[in-house]
């Protein structure tokens, strides 16, 4: 039960004359306000404490009005986002239907001024276009559909969610519809303890969690704090998620909304009627790996690798240090350990190579083949230190030409990295003979990063899409699936070298002495 459900349970008990004096104050304090809130979620999420809310689900749940209700009602000083120029504009539109006039806005600005309110409203549409937030606070950051902002764009803007005015509060409010690509499994990833089915701890609609950055990884915690980080006391931030449906939305509810979500295809249906966060992605017609079977392979995966296995391949992807780890895929035939992430603040600047060649070793065993990624120049300090340490080790440069053909010799392709993620896709691929070899630890960002890529058919062969492109729809590196590309791409597997480990196991298998007699 929510908060707003044990007030409306407390109204509910009283004697039918205090219930008309409650409902009349309620009234009586509201008729100034531009806007109300529905009963309901919308309610609730008005009045939620959290510093960090996203409210979602179903499409027509009132989302997008809340923001705009909160800018108008609540908050002096507000930050209102769609991700394209074009969405925001409707975003404009839709004040006005609330508000009854334009007057007070400004279209070159992008600012509108409401007695002593001041609400920017805008676009993000280039990954770059966060900058254009930069150090400018607002007592209320909203985001208006989340799962078409990147991670970083959002981690970036609500840095400024401030007031100098201590009687007000400050919050970000997130709306959105569950994700239907790739790059919106961030926002299941951040809010997990309400969307993710397996979350260890899951949480309640409304339940309040506390979060702060350790190692730069985000980290639930245990109440407000102040919490030791690097010898420092920091106080964590609240978060929580709200469900909306499109039947706590009078306005829409009682239209034919409902049956035009419920005639869409079966993908989108999940997301906008069914507001399901965990069933919903729809693969591009051209997406180079499918979505299913990444988590087919998740489904494969068990803690242990598989008996009498090496370890085989390594892949690398280097950092230069900064905000981008430094990841290592472990690959024991086709089954994976979990990625190894080394934060890129960790990474010596000054011998940088000489570090990251002894964390490779560190974890590397059975003479196990180590790939590196040279295309970004991170790695070639870390490859020649291994090389000099006798380690074996390839470098791999995705923009290289390949030889390489798929597997039933008909398709070339027109550089390494295409012909990397094509023959990870038909290991993936669950209709060949004996299924698919490949195990892959459930990784939300993993499984953003390999399902990312497009691909088109050239006179030149597969080409897959650049990681520059797929990095920019992201906003952020593809590290996790570059490594486990790059790891099943070189190095000894079952099909070649089974017989090999087979006498391997023998040749360790204890020998039993018999007495002579």
């Amino acid at each position: 039960m929510g908060a707003l459900d044990e007030v409306m349970e407390r109204i509910r008990s009283l004697p039918a004359e205090q219930q008309k004096a409650v409902i009349e104050s309620a009234i009586e304090a509201t008729k100034a306000w531009v806007w109300v809130p529905n009963t309901g979620p919308q309610t609730e999420a008005y009045y939620c404490e959290a510093d960090e809310l996203l409210f979602g689900g179903e499409a027509g749940g009132g989302k997008t009005d809340l923001v705009i209700g909160l800018a108008l009602v609540a908050h002096r000083r507000s930050l209102v986002l769609r991700r394209t120029n074009k969405e925001a504009e409707n975003l404009v539109d839709r004040f006005q239907e609330i508000i009854g006039t334009r007057d007070g806005w400004n279209s070159q600005t992008g600012v509108w001024r409401i007695g002593e309110r001041i609400i920017d409203i805008g676009g993000c549409q280039l990954e770059d276009d966060k900058q254009k937030r930069k150090g400018i606070p607002h007592d209320l950051k909203a985001f208006d559909e989340l799962v078409d902002f990147s991670k970083s764009q959002y981690e970036f803007i609500i840095a400024w969610n401030r007031s100098t005015d201590p009687n007000q509060r400050c919050r970000i409010v997130a709306t959105s519809n569950p994700p239907t690509r790739p790059e919106g499994l961030w926002v299941i990833d951040r809010w997990g303890a309400w969307l993710d089915p397996k979350h260890p701890r899951p949480a309640k609609d409304g339940e309040l969690r506390w979060y702060t950055t350790i190692n730069d990884v985000d980290t639930e915690v245990d109440g407000p704090g102040p919490h030791m980080v690097d010898g420092e006391p920091v106080m964590a931030k609240s978060r929580t998620f709200i469900r909306s449906q499109l039947v706590d939305n009078p306005d829409l509810a009682r239209t034919d909304y409902a049956a035009r979500l419920a005639a869409l295809p079966k993908e989108l249906r999940a997301a906008y009627h069914g507001g399901k966060f965990d069933s919903s992605l729809q693969d591009a017609p051209n997406q180079a790996v499918p979505t299913s079977w990444v988590r087919m392979a998740f489904a494969r995966w068990s803690p242990d690798p598989p008996a009498g296995v090496p370890m085989c391949t390594m892949g690398v992807d280097a950092s230069g240090g900064g905000e981008d780890p430094m990841t290592i895929a472990i690959r024991h035939d086709g089954w994976y350990a979990p990625i190894v992430k080394v934060p890129g603040k960790e990474l010596p600047v000054d011998r940088l190579g000489a570090y990251a060649a002894g964390v490779v070793i560190s974890y590397r065993r059975d003479s196990a083949l180590v790939v590196v990624d040279l295309g970004g120049g991170y790695g070639g300090s870390m490859y020649e230190h291994l090389k000099a340490n006798d380690v074996d080790v390839n470098g791999y440069k995705g923009a290289e030409a390949s030889t390489r053909r798929s597997r039933d010799a008909k398709l070339k392709f027109t550089n390494k990295r295409s012909a990397a993620y094509w023959v990870f896709r038909e290991a993936l691929d669950p209709g060949q003979p004996q299924g698919s070899p490949i195990a892959l630890c459930e990784d939300q960002a993993l499984l953003a990063e390999l399902t990312a890529p497009t691909f088109e058919v050239t006179p030149n062969g597969i080409k897959v899409e650049p990681k520059d492109k797929v990095c920019e729809r992201l906003g952020r590196s593809t590290d996790h699936a570059d490594a486990v590309v790059m790891a099943w791409f070189e190095g000894p597997k079952e099909t070649s070298h089974a017989l090999e480990w087979a006498d391997q196991r023998e040749a360790r298998r204890p020998r039993v002495k018999y007495p002579k007699v």
